[in-house]
């Protein structure tokens, strides 16, 4: 697989965008850079303005630091018109796109393609998260087009289209096509023979892809609606002892593949999840190890910002040492799947942090703005602060996230029963994830105990004891759940009680001081 021959840390923005006449220059030559195999394979300047014209919405590129790197182009059909074994010259009405319709009931994908540099970023997937979006925005029953089968050349005479789509179901094959779209839950509907005139390496042959709306709704409008389900995965980490930064490394992105398969929206780390690098400095006091972890940090989030672009999710890094003015602070990333990465500091340092290490509290309280909504990140010590939580909910977060680490069930037990109160009385999901077990050869940090959770509100919406989802205590595991953030409207709006709404700010109020 080619990869993007930039460093991927040079990645400042990735973002879908629509079409437009004046970008057709850059999306030939995107064309013949990815049809490489294929000469003169590349849609005219007519083509894309007729596409434009009809169905803007339909055609979006992809761009990397503002420089395109792939399209999608799509039009509506009405499925009812064509036979099930179409050509593409067909469903294109011979290329002048004629088969367009406002009231079709299917999206149907002409092209898709990403420049050989950029792939492996996974710049695929967010086009066709894309299509699917839009489809369950316009009501359609789903997507369907034809999939090009390019390696079944080389077992055409040993085998026919079925039977070699049946081989690359099994993973018996690897056909690159067939491969990623059934990944992206597209299913097989029936082979289409000659298909598309020319294709000598799927010999004519393509298979007829599907993928399903299950939102759809029979004759109804539906307004543009944003997806409300957000996934998140929490990553209870276990402390054991890393030769370097290259295996822990290793160890943090095997959870996050592991996540990321599960499509979760966000990776959560929990606090000082890179302690165990501190053996290597066991020798010195405790204050001068930590000040050594501090060195590591800025490889760190480059690494993290790294696998978020690549493994598209978020990633809350936890928490880590820095040093900033010679000042020792424990501070935290979120490394955002679009390349962004912003910082959030720890507010209030336990009396251990400041005898032992020497570490400062932050500053800075503020929300994040992600694609997936407004989140708030708090580290450990900091969730038993109500007014901070509430300064973050009067922001509008709906998801509040809460790296912790503790060595007690004391200290647990009050991480967690106050992480589930800020989920009550702010009216929005908490997340905590925290380090479990022994940790040798590094002074004061022998022992951890956790469980990590995902509390909710308490009403009808909701678990009865406003527990999401939790995991097993004191081991290392992944937990992963959806939350609904629409529930918390309904909540704010019609809750048994309504804890943001009727606060009597003519008595109090909490607020930052600037």
């Amino acid at each position: 697989m080619a990869t993007y021959k930039k460093d991927i840390t040079s990645i400042d923005n990735i973002e879908v965008v629509f079409l437009k006449n004046e970008d057709y220059d850059d999306i030939r030559n995107a064309m013949i850079e990815a049809y490489s195999n294929m000469p003169e394979t590349y849609w005219k300047e007519h083509h894309i303005k007729t596409l434009v014209r009809l169905f803007p919405e339909g055609q979006v590129g992809i761009k990397v630091n503002n420089e395109l790197a792939g399209c999608a182009l799509s039009i509506i059909i009405d499925d009812t018109r064509f036979d099930e074994k179409h050509t593409y010259e067909e469903i294109t009405g011979g290329y002048t796109f004629n088969t367009h319709t406002a009231k079709g009931n299917k999206l149907y994908g002409i092209d898709i393609f990403i420049r050989p540099k950029f792939r492996g970023l996974r710049l695929g997937r967010r086009l066709y998260d894309y299509r699917k979006e839009l489809c369950e925005k316009l009501n359609l029953k789903g997507i369907v087009f034809g999939g090009r089968i390019p390696n079944y050349h080389q077992y055409g005479s040993q085998m026919t289209p079925r039977q070699y789509i049946d081989k690359v179901k099994k993973k018996e094959i690897h056909d690159p096509v067939l491969d990623f779209q059934m990944s992206n839950d597209f299913h097989p509907v029936r082979i289409l023979k000659g298909y598309l005139r020319g294709d000598k390496e799927s010999q004519e042959y393509a298979v007829l892809l599907e993928w399903d709306n299950v939102y759809y709704e029979k004759k109804r409008n539906k307004a543009a609606i944003k997806k409300s389900v957000v996934r998140l995965g929490l990553i209870q980490w276990q402390m054991r002892l890393y030769k370097n930064l290259e295996e822990v490394m290793q160890q943090a992105e095997y959870f996050i593949d592991a996540v990321s398969g599960y499509k979760s929206d966000f990776a959560l780390f929990p606090e000082f999840f890179n302690a165990p690098l501190m053996s290597e400095y066991n020798h010195l006091s405790e204050a001068e190890a930590i000040r050594k972890l501090a060195g590591y940090t800025e490889a760190f989030v480059r690494r993290f910002s790294k696998l978020a672009i690549s493994y598209n999710i978020n990633i809350i890094t936890g928490s880590m040492p820095e040093i900033v003015n010679n000042n020792l602070y424990n501070v935290g990333f979120l490394c955002k799947r679009d390349g962004g990465v912003e910082r959030y500091e720890k507010l209030h340092i336990t009396p251990d942090e400041a005898k032992v290490w020497g570490m400062q509290g932050g500053n800075k309280i503020q929300s994040f703005k992600t694609d997936c909504g407004k989140v708030g990140i708090l580290i450990c010590y900091d969730v038993e602060f109500p007014e901070v939580s509430r300064i973050l909910a009067n922001e509008g977060i709906d998801i509040l996230f809460v790296p912790f680490l503790t060595d007690t069930q004391n200290g647990y037990a009050r991480v967690r029963n106050c992480a589930h109160a800020r989920a009550i009385e702010n009216e929005c999901y908490v997340a905590i994830a925290g380090c479990v077990g022994n940790l040798p050869k590094v002074h004061n940090m022998d022992i951890q105990y956790a469980q990590s959770v995902v509390f909710t509100p308490c009403d009808f919406a909701f678990p009865t004891n406003g527990i999401k989802a939790e995991a097993t205590p004191n081991t290392e595991m992944i937990l992963i759940a959806d939350v609904d953030i629409d529930l918390l409207r309904e909540l704010n709006q019609f809750g048994s009680v309504r804890n943001l709404r009727d606060r009597r700010k003519d008595v109090y109020n909490v607020h930052v001081v600037r």
